[in-house]
């Protein structure tokens, strides 16, 4: 029996690529190359699966050029290089790997808040410069974490992982927005409370981002929601480049309008506003909320059990798009 055909678009782990060569013939991008949107037609000529990292963009012009693509498997949970129904239409299906970088991105999301309340990057790039000449009582004092107020807008499961360690670690009191509330118990067993989105942004101390991307969250923050922010406050995005206005933000911490920001992912990535990179007062990380060895191995081994499963055995096991499913008897 021939091996279907599948396209891996990214580089992976070496042992993943074995593994996908015992089931598939495999074309591979070991080299880590970004194709470009006609290269990446090219290669799934023939395919009927693919790999993916969240770079590449699955659309209706590339699914009309693609006629033997049945599934392509993010390997990130976020999943907006995919245009769902476009993939539905064509009998595409999406998957992407939930659940495996829950507490990894959590705990990155505090390292993030740590760095940025606490001013650790601009100590650092002082102390480099060999500025530290003798100690000061008000040198690089930065916000408490313990004890303050979190506002949280996205409460799903990462958003909550983080609210369980705000309020059980640090005795922080959070309030949270969300397009919709928890229930009782959920909100009780980390101490959080319901609020609009303005009040958060008037109320917290830190505001944390981890909404997903769509076209009703793009610039979710901007300059008027900036402006309702305390001065003394700091804003972490953690959630996807888009979400805040970047040139906004890059202003209001210019002007110190809010004290600072921490962000890991930024509008056009891997490109960065160069406004940014011009403030003191941000922390910036590319993209590596969920950058620990043993996270990226599970979120690569849940898109091998998508392809695995789909194209073998007509099962997927985290479907975006679950009416593929159901039209291919699954």
């Amino acid at each position: 029996m021939t091996k279907p055909s599948i396209l891996i678009t990214r580089a992976i782990f070496p042992e993943v690529l074995e593994q996908l060569r015992q089931h598939f013939v495999v074309e591979s991008n070991q080299d880590d190359v970004i194709w470009s949107a006609d290269e990446l037609v090219r290669r799934l000529q023939g395919k009927v699966g693919a790999f993916m990292t969240g770079t590449e963009k699955v659309n209706a012009a590339l699914l009309g050029q693609c006629p033997h693509l049945k599934l392509c498997a993010n390997m990130t949970v976020g999943y907006n290089n995919f245009d769902l129904a476009a993939m539905t239409a064509a009998g595409v299906l999406g998957t992407n790997a939930p659940d495996v970088l829950t507490e990894t991105t959590a705990d990155f999301g505090f390292a993030l808040l740590l760095a940025t309340a606490r001013r650790v990057t601009e100590s650092e790039h002082f102390l480099r410069a060999g500025l530290w000449t003798r100690w000061s009582y008000d040198m690089f004092a930065g916000a408490e974490v313990h004890g303050s107020t979190l506002g949280i807008v996205g409460m799903g499961r990462i958003g909550q992982a983080i609210a369980r360690r705000a309020a059980l670690g640090f005795g922080m009191q959070v309030i949270y927005h969300n397009r919709s509330r928890l229930d009782a118990a959920t909100e009780a067993s980390f101490n959080a409370s319901y609020v609009g989105k303005e009040e958060l942004l008037k109320t917290a101390d830190h505001v944390m981002l981890v909404l997903p991307y769509s076209a009703s969250s793009h610039h979710a923050i901007g300059a008027a929601e900036l402006a309702l922010m305390k001065p003394t406050a700091t804003l972490i995005n953690l959630a996807r480049g888009g979400i805040v206005d970047d040139a906004a933000l890059a202003e209001a911490l210019r002007d110190k309008r809010i004290a600072a920001a921490g962000l890991d992912v930024y509008e056009g990535e891997p490109t960065v506003n160069p406004a940014l990179l011009s403030v003191p007062n941000v922390v910036l990380t590319p993209h590596i909320a969920s950058a620990t060895l043993g996270t990226r191995r599970a979120m690569a081994a849940l898109a091998v059990d998508n392809l695995i499963g789909f194209l073998l055995h007509e099962k997927a096991v985290t479907p975006l798009n679950p009416e593929v499913l159901n039209r291919a008897g699954a």
